[in-house]
């Protein structure tokens, strides 16, 4: 596969940065900040921490040059590919069911109802996905600067960036909130997520050489880090300064300090600046819609057609809704995704790390049956999870989803290897 190699270490580190900088970064981190303080950055910390970690493979990815379905599909087959392949775009379904929440909560400020809403948005999502649309990223990206730049305001209106300063270590303290699995479901599945995905790596591949390689991901993680306190000290600062109406839910906080900070929402700027982050709303969801259906569409099951692209679109789009309409806390939305992938895919990718090192090669009968359990196993439990939250078997909903599958990859890995190695070998020296 060919890249153009021509990102420095300043635009991989802003695209690095871009595909974490989202809504889900935003009205996520303000939603759990709301009622945990400081502590509601622990998915944004988890980011940066997850983007350190990408360091350990960043020269390797940079080096083969192949997303990771296709680099363990190399190794041991379409099979795995394909399975691969559809944890990806599984867990793509969180993240546009969470930029459907996202848009409906941005315009909840102005009293729109949420559930129309949704639909409406995922119609949206469906229409523009089909459009020729990949050039307008950078608008994207601009606007969400354009909201950091109003957080920026507004936490100095708020008279918050002492908090901002010293939010380290208010988090560090606030975490005594949260239980211990929480903490770890969290944290664990979104910095292994990192570096298995090719939402990310895909723009490893693309650095002019080594140095840029290796100074770009530092500077993400730095960025990332000092990112990851903004939304929760504005959020701590709006309530210290009691401008929160009783009552509001959490996905409202992040809208209603930007049409404060713009007036109000019947003032030109703050609809303009709620607008702004409607729209990135519009342009991640419809990107996302895009790549699912492409992902789909390459396993050539269907008839390249029209019809067929946009019958994968609207089953893609209704997927999403229907998560988005079962609803739920941002960020936890988003890690049950992660955790559903990085429990399918994180036993057999070691495996194929370990082969890649010299130090064991497993067979690919054994890498196929782990990664078949576990895919199988983490996607269950997450789809028994979304209908009943209540089931807590590792004591957070992460830890079930991402525990069950790569406890099960492992095993049936194992048992692969047992199997391959002792029955079939019996089994020939008897026919011998």
């Amino acid at each position: 596969m060919a890249f153009d190699r021509r990102l420095d270490t300043f635009s991989l580190a802003a695209l690095l940065v871009s595909a974490h900088y989202g809504l889900g970064f935003l009205l996520g981190t303000a939603e759990k900040s709301l009622t945990l303080g400081a502590a509601g950055s622990l998915y944004t910390v988890s980011l940066g921490l997850g983007t350190i970690a990408l360091l350990g493979l960043a020269k390797f990815y940079w080096k083969r040059a192949e997303p990771i379905w296709t680099l363990l599909g190399s190794a041991y087959g379409d099979g795995v590919k394909v399975f691969v392949s559809l944890m990806s775009w599984s867990s793509l379904i969180g993240i546009e069911a969470v930029q459907l929440i996202s848009g409906a909560f941005i315009l909840k400020v102005f009293g729109i109802a949420t559930l129309p809403t949704m639909v409406v948005l995922a119609i949206l999502f469906a229409i523009i996905s089909l459009l020729p649309m990949e050039k307008a990223g950078w608008i994207l990206r601009g606007l969400l600067i354009l909201n950091f730049l109003a957080l920026v305001y507004g936490l100095w209106v708020l008279h918050g960036f002492g908090d901002y300063v010293r939010s380290p270590i208010e988090f560090a303290s606030s975490l005594k909130h949260m239980s211990l699995p929480t903490i770890v479901g969290i944290s664990l599945s979104t910095i292994l997520l990192v570096p298995i995905d090719m939402k990310y790596q895909q723009f490893l591949l693309q650095a002019k050489d080594v140095n840029s390689l290796y100074q770009g991901c530092t500077l993400a993680a730095i960025l990332l880090l000092l990112l990851a306190f903004l939304p929760s000290t504005v959020v701590v600062a709006a309530h210290n300064a009691g401008i929160f109406p009783a009552g509001i839910d959490g996905k409202e906080t992040l809208p209603f300090i930007l049409a404060w900070v713009g007036g109000g929402t019947d003032k030109p700027l703050g609809i303009a600046l709620i607008i702004s982050l409607l729209v990135p709303a519009l342009g991640i969801g419809s990107s996302i819609l895009r790549v699912q259906s492409k992902t789909i569409l390459d396993f050539n099951i269907l008839p390249a057609s029209v019809w067929s692209r946009l019958l994968v679109t609207a089953a893609n789009a209704l997927f999403g809704l229907a998560v988005a309409l079962k609803g739920g806390e941002i960020v936890n939305l988003i890690v049950y995704f992660y955790a559903a992938y990085v429990g399918g895919v994180f036993a057999p990718f070691v495996a194929f790390l370990l082969a890649q090192t010299g130090r064991y090669n497993f067979s690919k009968t054994s890498v196929k049956l782990s990664l078949m359990t576990s895919s199988f196993s983490s996607i269950s439990l997450l789809l028994i999870t979304l209908i009943n939250p209540a089931f807590l078997g590792f004591g957070s909903v992460e830890l079930n989803i991402m525990g069950i599958g790569i406890l099960s990859g492992v095993l049936f890995l194992l048992i692969g290897e047992i199997l391959q190695k002792y029955f079939l070998i019996s089994k020939v020296r008897e026919e011998a």
